[in-house]
Protein backbone atom coordinates (compact mmCIF):
# COMPACT_ATOMS: atom_id res chain seq x y z
CA UNK A 1 0.00 0.00 0.00
CA UNK A 2 1.05 3.61 -0.50
CA UNK A 3 1.02 6.81 1.58
CA UNK A 4 1.24 6.45 5.33
CA UNK A 5 -0.17 2.88 5.37
CA UNK A 6 2.93 0.77 5.89
CA UNK A 7 3.26 -2.92 6.59
CA UNK A 8 4.62 -2.05 10.02
CA UNK A 9 1.52 0.05 10.78
CA UNK A 10 -0.82 -2.74 9.73
CA UNK A 11 1.08 -5.25 11.86
CA UNK A 12 0.81 -2.97 14.92
CA UNK A 13 -2.94 -2.63 14.34
CA UNK A 14 -3.30 -6.40 14.06
CA UNK A 15 -1.48 -6.87 17.39
CA UNK A 16 -3.71 -4.26 19.03
CA UNK A 17 -6.86 -5.93 17.74
CA UNK A 18 -5.75 -9.37 18.90
CA UNK A 19 -4.80 -8.02 22.33
CA UNK A 20 -8.19 -6.29 22.62
CA UNK A 21 -9.84 -9.73 22.87
CA UNK A 22 -13.07 -8.31 21.43
CA UNK A 23 -15.01 -8.83 18.23
CA UNK A 24 -13.12 -6.71 15.63
CA UNK A 25 -16.00 -4.51 14.51
CA UNK A 26 -15.37 -1.79 11.90
CA UNK A 27 -15.51 0.80 14.68
CA UNK A 28 -12.88 -1.03 16.73
CA UNK A 29 -10.63 -1.45 13.67
CA UNK A 30 -10.92 2.27 12.84
CA UNK A 31 -10.13 3.17 16.47
CA UNK A 32 -7.03 0.96 16.42
CA UNK A 33 -5.89 2.44 13.10
CA UNK A 34 -6.16 6.01 14.36
CA UNK A 35 -4.37 5.16 17.59
CA UNK A 36 -1.44 3.44 15.87
CA UNK A 37 -1.19 6.06 13.10
CA UNK A 38 -0.95 8.87 15.63
CA UNK A 39 -3.52 10.98 13.81
CA UNK A 40 -1.45 11.48 10.64
CA UNK A 41 -3.33 9.02 8.40
CA UNK A 42 -5.23 10.63 5.51
CA UNK A 43 -8.87 9.83 4.84
CA UNK A 44 -8.14 7.88 1.66
CA UNK A 45 -5.43 5.75 3.29
CA UNK A 46 -7.61 5.28 6.36
CA UNK A 47 -10.46 3.91 4.24
CA UNK A 48 -8.14 1.60 2.29
CA UNK A 49 -6.55 0.24 5.47
CA UNK A 50 -9.94 -0.11 7.15
CA UNK A 51 -11.27 -2.14 4.22
CA UNK A 52 -8.18 -4.38 4.16
CA UNK A 53 -8.27 -5.09 7.89
CA UNK A 54 -12.05 -5.48 8.02
CA UNK A 55 -11.81 -8.07 5.25
CA UNK A 56 -8.99 -9.85 7.06
CA UNK A 57 -10.59 -9.94 10.51
CA UNK A 58 -14.18 -10.70 9.65
CA UNK A 59 -15.67 -13.86 8.13
CA UNK A 60 -13.17 -15.88 6.12
CA UNK A 61 -11.18 -12.85 5.04
CA UNK A 62 -10.34 -12.68 1.34
CA UNK A 63 -11.93 -16.14 0.93
CA UNK A 64 -15.32 -15.02 2.21
CA UNK A 65 -16.75 -13.93 -1.13
CA UNK A 66 -15.61 -17.16 -2.82
CA UNK A 67 -17.17 -19.31 -0.09
CA UNK A 68 -20.48 -17.50 -0.54
CA UNK A 69 -20.71 -18.28 -4.25
CA UNK A 70 -23.58 -20.67 -5.06
CA UNK A 71 -22.34 -24.15 -5.88
CA UNK A 72 -18.90 -23.80 -4.25
CA UNK A 73 -17.99 -26.96 -2.33
CA UNK A 74 -14.29 -26.47 -1.49
CA UNK A 75 -11.78 -23.66 -1.18
CA UNK A 76 -8.13 -24.71 -0.81
CA UNK A 77 -5.09 -22.56 -0.04
CA UNK A 78 -1.57 -23.88 -0.57
CA UNK A 79 0.22 -20.53 -0.71
CA UNK A 80 -0.44 -16.79 -0.74
CA UNK A 81 -1.01 -16.81 -4.52
CA UNK A 82 -2.21 -20.41 -4.70
CA UNK A 83 -5.94 -20.42 -3.94
CA UNK A 84 -8.19 -23.03 -5.57
CA UNK A 85 -11.96 -23.45 -5.69
CA UNK A 86 -14.26 -26.31 -6.66
CA UNK A 87 -17.60 -25.16 -8.05
CA UNK A 88 -18.66 -28.68 -9.00
CA UNK A 89 -16.47 -29.06 -12.11
CA UNK A 90 -13.13 -29.77 -10.44
CA UNK A 91 -10.50 -27.42 -9.04
CA UNK A 92 -9.87 -24.03 -10.65
CA UNK A 93 -7.83 -21.03 -9.54
CA UNK A 94 -10.01 -18.77 -7.43
CA UNK A 95 -8.68 -15.41 -8.62
CA UNK A 96 -7.95 -14.15 -5.08
CA UNK A 97 -4.80 -14.20 -3.01
CA UNK A 98 -3.03 -13.11 0.16
CA UNK A 99 -0.34 -10.53 0.72
CA UNK A 100 2.13 -13.04 2.10
CA UNK A 101 2.48 -16.34 3.97
CA UNK A 102 1.95 -14.58 7.30
CA UNK A 103 -1.51 -13.49 6.14
CA UNK A 104 -2.47 -17.10 5.36
CA UNK A 105 -1.21 -18.21 8.77
CA UNK A 106 -3.13 -15.43 10.56
CA UNK A 107 -6.36 -16.39 8.83
CA UNK A 108 -5.89 -20.08 9.63
CA UNK A 109 -5.24 -19.32 13.29
CA UNK A 110 -8.21 -16.97 13.54
CA UNK A 111 -10.55 -19.49 11.93
CA UNK A 112 -9.25 -22.20 14.28
CA UNK A 113 -10.01 -19.93 17.22
CA UNK A 114 -13.52 -19.33 15.87
CA UNK A 115 -13.98 -23.11 15.76
CA UNK A 116 -12.85 -23.39 19.38
CA UNK A 117 -9.60 -25.10 18.39
CA UNK A 118 -5.91 -24.44 18.93
CA UNK A 119 -3.45 -23.87 16.08
CA UNK A 120 0.15 -22.90 16.80
CA UNK A 121 3.68 -24.27 16.64
CA UNK A 122 2.92 -26.76 19.43
CA UNK A 123 -0.28 -27.95 17.69
CA UNK A 124 0.44 -27.36 13.97
CA UNK A 125 -2.76 -28.85 12.51
CA UNK A 126 -6.44 -28.50 13.24
CA UNK A 127 -9.81 -29.97 12.34
CA UNK A 128 -12.87 -27.94 13.16
CA UNK A 129 -16.21 -26.60 12.07
CA UNK A 130 -17.12 -22.97 11.48
CA UNK A 131 -20.59 -21.43 11.56
CA UNK A 132 -22.58 -21.29 8.32
CA UNK A 133 -21.51 -18.60 5.86
CA UNK A 134 -25.11 -18.15 4.71
CA UNK A 135 -28.56 -19.45 5.71
CA UNK A 136 -28.33 -22.22 3.12
CA UNK A 137 -25.31 -24.00 4.61
CA UNK A 138 -24.67 -26.18 7.66
CA UNK A 139 -21.32 -24.55 8.20
CA UNK A 140 -17.77 -24.93 6.91
CA UNK A 141 -15.43 -27.79 7.71
CA UNK A 142 -11.98 -26.40 8.51
CA UNK A 143 -8.63 -28.13 8.19
CA UNK A 144 -5.30 -26.35 8.42
CA UNK A 145 -1.63 -27.30 8.70
CA UNK A 146 1.11 -24.83 9.58
CA UNK A 147 4.69 -24.68 8.33
CA UNK A 148 7.16 -26.33 8.67
CA UNK A 149 4.93 -29.42 8.80
CA UNK A 150 3.43 -28.09 5.58
CA UNK A 151 6.71 -27.39 3.84
CA UNK A 152 5.36 -24.96 1.28
CA UNK A 153 3.67 -22.81 3.93
CA UNK A 154 0.31 -22.86 5.67
CA UNK A 155 -2.25 -25.13 3.97
CA UNK A 156 -5.90 -24.29 4.50
CA UNK A 157 -8.84 -26.46 3.39
CA UNK A 158 -12.43 -25.27 3.69
CA UNK A 159 -15.42 -27.41 2.70
CA UNK A 160 -18.86 -25.82 2.56
CA UNK A 161 -21.40 -28.17 4.16
CA UNK A 162 -24.53 -27.52 2.16
CA UNK A 163 -27.61 -29.55 3.06
CA UNK A 164 -28.28 -32.45 0.71
CA UNK A 165 -32.01 -31.98 0.04
CA UNK A 166 -32.62 -32.94 -3.59
CA UNK A 167 -35.12 -35.71 -4.26
CA UNK A 168 -34.78 -38.55 -6.75
CA UNK A 169 -36.90 -36.76 -9.34
CA UNK A 170 -34.69 -33.66 -9.14
CA UNK A 171 -31.54 -35.76 -9.52
CA UNK A 172 -33.07 -37.61 -12.45
CA UNK A 173 -33.80 -34.27 -14.13
CA UNK A 174 -30.07 -33.42 -13.97
CA UNK A 175 -29.16 -36.63 -15.81
CA UNK A 176 -27.74 -38.36 -12.74
CA UNK A 177 -29.48 -41.63 -13.65
CA UNK A 178 -29.48 -43.55 -16.91
CA UNK A 179 -32.46 -45.59 -18.11
CA UNK A 180 -33.89 -48.01 -15.57
CA UNK A 181 -31.92 -46.79 -12.54
CA UNK A 182 -34.54 -44.55 -10.97
CA UNK A 183 -37.14 -47.33 -10.83
CA UNK A 184 -34.62 -49.74 -9.32
CA UNK A 185 -33.66 -47.20 -6.67
CA UNK A 186 -37.28 -46.64 -5.65
CA UNK A 187 -37.80 -50.40 -5.33
CA UNK A 188 -34.63 -50.75 -3.25
CA UNK A 189 -35.94 -48.15 -0.79
CA UNK A 190 -39.54 -49.39 -0.64
CA UNK A 191 -38.31 -52.99 -0.32
CA UNK A 192 -36.25 -51.95 2.75
CA UNK A 193 -33.00 -53.29 1.32
CA UNK A 194 -29.92 -52.14 3.20
CA UNK A 195 -27.45 -50.32 0.97
CA UNK A 196 -24.12 -48.54 0.90
CA UNK A 197 -23.42 -45.57 -1.33
CA UNK A 198 -19.77 -45.66 -2.37
CA UNK A 199 -17.57 -43.43 -4.47
CA UNK A 200 -14.64 -41.06 -4.49
CA UNK A 201 -14.45 -37.60 -2.97
CA UNK A 202 -17.00 -35.16 -4.37
CA UNK A 203 -18.96 -37.71 -6.42
CA UNK A 204 -22.32 -36.98 -4.79
CA UNK A 205 -22.58 -39.81 -2.25
CA UNK A 206 -24.35 -37.72 0.37
CA UNK A 207 -26.64 -36.11 -2.21
CA UNK A 208 -27.79 -39.51 -3.47
CA UNK A 209 -28.22 -40.86 0.06
CA UNK A 210 -30.41 -37.90 1.04
CA UNK A 211 -32.51 -38.32 -2.09
CA UNK A 212 -33.08 -42.00 -1.31
CA UNK A 213 -34.02 -41.25 2.29
CA UNK A 214 -36.59 -38.81 0.98
CA UNK A 215 -38.35 -41.82 -0.61
CA UNK A 216 -38.75 -43.62 2.73
CA UNK A 217 -42.35 -44.07 3.91
CA UNK A 218 -43.45 -41.09 6.01
CA UNK A 219 -44.52 -43.44 8.83
CA UNK A 220 -40.93 -44.57 9.40
CA UNK A 221 -38.44 -42.99 11.82
CA UNK A 222 -34.95 -42.36 10.44
CA UNK A 223 -31.96 -41.83 12.75
CA UNK A 224 -29.04 -40.21 10.89
CA UNK A 225 -25.57 -40.27 12.45
CA UNK A 226 -22.92 -38.00 10.93
CA UNK A 227 -19.42 -36.77 11.55
CA UNK A 228 -20.40 -33.40 10.04
CA UNK A 229 -24.01 -32.40 9.42
CA UNK A 230 -24.85 -32.64 5.73
CA UNK A 231 -27.88 -34.89 5.41
CA UNK A 232 -31.22 -33.07 5.26
CA UNK A 233 -33.61 -35.49 3.55
CA UNK A 234 -37.09 -34.35 2.69
CA UNK A 235 -38.79 -36.59 5.23
CA UNK A 236 -41.11 -35.73 8.14
CA UNK A 237 -39.40 -37.88 10.79
CA UNK A 238 -35.62 -37.57 10.77
CA UNK A 239 -33.48 -37.42 13.93
CA UNK A 240 -29.96 -36.15 13.24
CA UNK A 241 -27.07 -36.95 15.59
CA UNK A 242 -23.76 -35.18 14.88
CA UNK A 243 -20.37 -36.11 16.32
CA UNK A 244 -18.40 -33.61 18.37
CA UNK A 245 -14.60 -33.26 18.58
CA UNK A 246 -12.74 -32.79 21.82
CA UNK A 247 -12.36 -29.23 23.06
CA UNK A 248 -9.08 -27.37 23.52
CA UNK A 249 -8.55 -29.24 26.82
CA UNK A 250 -8.86 -32.55 24.95
CA UNK A 251 -12.16 -33.59 26.55
CA UNK A 252 -15.81 -33.75 25.51
CA UNK A 253 -15.40 -35.82 22.35
CA UNK A 254 -18.48 -37.66 21.07
CA UNK A 255 -17.64 -40.06 18.26
CA UNK A 256 -19.74 -41.55 15.48
CA UNK A 257 -19.42 -44.99 17.08
CA UNK A 258 -20.94 -43.65 20.31
CA UNK A 259 -23.83 -42.15 18.38
CA UNK A 260 -24.57 -45.34 16.44
CA UNK A 261 -24.97 -47.11 19.77
CA UNK A 262 -27.29 -44.37 21.01
CA UNK A 263 -29.33 -44.59 17.81
CA UNK A 264 -30.14 -48.21 18.61
CA UNK A 265 -31.95 -47.04 21.75
CA UNK A 266 -34.06 -44.41 19.96
CA UNK A 267 -36.62 -46.73 18.36
CA UNK A 268 -35.25 -46.39 14.81
CA UNK A 269 -36.96 -47.84 11.76
CA UNK A 270 -33.83 -47.10 9.74
CA UNK A 271 -30.32 -46.28 10.94
CA UNK A 272 -28.14 -44.25 8.60
CA UNK A 273 -24.45 -43.36 8.98
CA UNK A 274 -23.55 -40.34 6.85
CA UNK A 275 -20.04 -41.62 6.22
CA UNK A 276 -18.53 -44.82 7.55
CA UNK A 277 -14.87 -44.05 8.09
CA UNK A 278 -13.83 -45.93 11.23
CA UNK A 279 -14.66 -48.60 13.78
CA UNK A 280 -18.33 -47.58 13.69
CA UNK A 281 -18.70 -49.96 10.74
CA UNK A 282 -18.83 -52.78 13.33
CA UNK A 283 -21.76 -51.19 15.15
CA UNK A 284 -23.58 -50.34 11.92
CA UNK A 285 -23.34 -53.90 10.57
CA UNK A 286 -24.39 -55.26 13.96
CA UNK A 287 -27.41 -52.94 13.97
CA UNK A 288 -28.42 -53.97 10.45
CA UNK A 289 -28.20 -57.60 11.56
CA UNK A 290 -30.57 -57.10 14.51
CA UNK A 291 -33.81 -56.31 12.74
CA UNK A 292 -33.13 -52.81 11.41
CA UNK A 293 -33.81 -53.37 7.71
CA UNK A 294 -33.34 -50.61 5.19
CA UNK A 295 -30.34 -49.00 6.85
CA UNK A 296 -27.72 -47.18 4.84
CA UNK A 297 -24.40 -45.40 4.86
CA UNK A 298 -21.70 -43.99 2.62
CA UNK A 299 -18.16 -45.30 2.23
CA UNK A 300 -15.23 -43.73 0.44
CA UNK A 301 -14.18 -46.22 -2.26
CA UNK A 302 -13.18 -45.49 -5.83
CA UNK A 303 -14.92 -48.59 -7.19
CA UNK A 304 -17.36 -51.26 -5.95
CA UNK A 305 -14.55 -53.85 -6.09
CA UNK A 306 -12.69 -51.91 -3.38
CA UNK A 307 -15.58 -51.95 -0.90
CA UNK A 308 -14.90 -55.31 0.83
CA UNK A 309 -11.23 -54.48 1.39
CA UNK A 310 -12.14 -51.00 2.60
CA UNK A 311 -14.60 -52.43 5.13
CA UNK A 312 -12.04 -55.03 6.24
CA UNK A 313 -9.61 -52.24 7.13
CA UNK A 314 -12.27 -50.25 9.00
CA UNK A 315 -13.58 -53.32 10.85
CA UNK A 316 -10.05 -54.14 12.01
CA UNK A 317 -10.07 -50.84 13.89
CA UNK A 318 -13.09 -52.12 15.80
CA UNK A 319 -11.53 -55.51 16.56
CA UNK A 320 -13.49 -57.52 13.97
CA UNK A 321 -11.50 -60.02 11.92
CA UNK A 322 -11.83 -60.64 8.19
CA UNK A 323 -14.07 -63.69 8.37
CA UNK A 324 -16.48 -62.05 10.81
CA UNK A 325 -16.61 -58.87 8.71
CA UNK A 326 -17.57 -60.74 5.55
CA UNK A 327 -20.18 -62.77 7.43
CA UNK A 328 -21.73 -59.64 8.91
CA UNK A 329 -21.45 -57.71 5.65
CA UNK A 330 -23.21 -60.41 3.62
CA UNK A 331 -26.03 -60.71 6.14
CA UNK A 332 -26.50 -56.95 6.68
CA UNK A 333 -26.18 -55.31 3.25
CA UNK A 334 -27.85 -56.25 0.00
CA UNK A 335 -26.97 -53.43 -2.40
CA UNK A 336 -23.98 -51.23 -3.24
CA UNK A 337 -24.58 -48.01 -5.18
CA UNK A 338 -21.52 -46.50 -6.87
CA UNK A 339 -21.35 -42.79 -7.69
CA UNK A 340 -18.78 -41.17 -9.97
CA UNK A 341 -17.99 -38.03 -11.92
CA UNK A 342 -18.11 -37.93 -15.69
CA UNK A 343 -15.24 -36.27 -17.61
CA UNK A 344 -17.24 -33.03 -17.70
CA UNK A 345 -17.63 -33.06 -13.90
CA UNK A 346 -21.25 -34.24 -13.66
CA UNK A 347 -22.06 -36.40 -10.64
CA UNK A 348 -23.87 -39.58 -11.68
CA UNK A 349 -24.92 -43.00 -10.45
CA UNK A 350 -22.39 -45.29 -12.10
CA UNK A 351 -23.63 -48.72 -11.04
CA UNK A 352 -25.93 -50.74 -8.79
CA UNK A 353 -24.38 -53.92 -7.43
CA UNK A 354 -25.46 -56.86 -5.29
CA UNK A 355 -23.37 -58.83 -2.83
CA UNK A 356 -22.33 -62.39 -3.51
CA UNK A 357 -20.15 -64.72 -1.42
CA UNK A 358 -17.55 -66.99 -2.98
CA UNK A 359 -16.50 -70.48 -1.88
CA UNK A 360 -14.26 -68.98 0.80
CA UNK A 361 -17.14 -66.96 2.26
CA UNK A 362 -15.71 -63.65 1.04
CA UNK A 363 -18.03 -60.97 -0.35
CA UNK A 364 -17.78 -59.52 -3.83
CA UNK A 365 -19.91 -56.85 -5.51
CA UNK A 366 -21.52 -57.93 -8.79
CA UNK A 367 -23.04 -55.35 -11.14
CA UNK A 368 -26.82 -55.61 -11.54
CA UNK A 369 -27.06 -52.35 -13.51
CA UNK A 370 -24.61 -49.79 -14.84
CA UNK A 371 -24.68 -46.76 -17.11
CA UNK A 372 -23.08 -48.81 -19.86
CA UNK A 373 -25.01 -52.05 -19.29
CA UNK A 374 -28.60 -51.91 -18.06
CA UNK A 375 -28.68 -55.66 -17.45
CA UNK A 376 -25.65 -56.82 -15.51
CA UNK A 377 -24.84 -60.33 -14.28
CA UNK A 378 -26.27 -59.56 -10.84
CA UNK A 379 -29.67 -58.25 -12.04
CA UNK A 380 -31.47 -61.57 -11.62
CA UNK A 381 -30.25 -61.85 -8.04
CA UNK A 382 -31.34 -58.28 -7.26
CA UNK A 383 -34.73 -58.83 -8.86
CA UNK A 384 -35.23 -62.00 -6.82
CA UNK A 385 -34.43 -60.13 -3.59
CA UNK A 386 -36.83 -57.32 -4.48
CA UNK A 387 -39.62 -59.73 -5.33
CA UNK A 388 -39.23 -61.54 -2.04
CA UNK A 389 -39.37 -58.22 -0.18
CA UNK A 390 -42.36 -57.06 -2.20
CA UNK A 391 -44.16 -60.31 -1.49
CA UNK A 392 -44.49 -61.35 -5.16
CA UNK A 393 -42.97 -64.80 -4.62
Amino acid sequence: MTGWVSTDLLDRVRVRLVDADRDPTPALIAEALRAEAGGVLGDADLLRALHLLDTEFRGAGVLDAVLREPGVTDVLVTGPDDVWVDRGQGLRRAGVGFGDEAAVRRLAQRLALSAGRRLDDAQPWVDGRLPGIDPGSFGVRLHAVLAPVAQGGTCLSLRVLRPATQGLAALAATGAFADGAEDLLRRIVSGRLAFLVVGGTGTGKTTLLAALLGEVDAAERIICVEDAAELAPSHPHVVRLVARPANVEGVGQVGVRDLVRQALRMRPDRIVVGEVRGAEVVDLLTALNTGHDGGAGTVHANSPDEVPARLEALAALGGMDRAALHSQFAAAVQVVLHTARTPNGQRVLSSIGVLERDDRGLCTVVDAWSRTRARGPGLDALTAILRRREGDV
